[in-house]
């Protein structure tokens, strides 16, 4: 009877959506602290290994800093923000914009987590949804954009390539 439940269990949560999209592990976080974002890989392009991870920062997480992974080549593309944000009584007017892993073979039927830290500023606004791009390149030429944004009537569920998102909360 065990071995059946879990086995349906198993089978249950394979099929939800959630389960197939690149996600944060920690989903909700207080404007104006420190964050570290685990974007959860659980597969490859239709069955073909993950080559490359492009992140896309938003505008107003700030002081990015990523984590090596063995195996894998980190770059860091760095550019001017649309203001300078205050970061511990510093004006911060530029950094990093985008964090790539690349060079890498995550199977189709393994599973990784790809990390990074930043500083969500003061700026951002409460009680909102901010949105992190991710773009998964595969062998073979396969891409997955999750770049998709839900509209004010829409939610993360109604897309098929959503971007991850992070549940914006007051600051503490």
């Amino acid at each position: 009877m065990k071995t059946h439940l879990l086995a349906a269990m198993f089978v249950t949560l394979g099929t939800t959506g959630a389960l197939a999209h690149i996600t944060l592990e920690t989903q909700q976080a207080p404007v104006g602290s420190t964050y570290k974002a685990v974007l959860r890989v659980p597969h490859g392009c239709k069955g073909a290994a993950t080559t490359k991870v492009r992140v896309r920062i938003p505008e107003g997480v700030i002081a990015i800093k990523p984590m090596p992974k063995p195996g894998w080549t980190l770059e860091t593309v760095k550019g001017p923000y649309g203001k300078a944000f205050d970061y511990y009584g510093t004006p911060t007017s530029e950094g990093v914009k985008e964090v790539v892993w690349s060079g890498g073979r995550l199977l189709d039927e393994h599973y990784d987590e790809f990390v990074l830290r930043g500083y969500l500023t003061s700026d951002l606004k409460a009680d909102t949804v901010l949105y992190v791009p991710v773009v998964q390149e595969c062998e073979g030429g396969a891409v997955e954009r999750w770049i998709e944004i839900p509209t004010e009537d829409k939610s993360a569920d109604d897309y098929k390539y959503p971007a991850p998102g992070l549940k914006l909360t007051p600051k503490k």
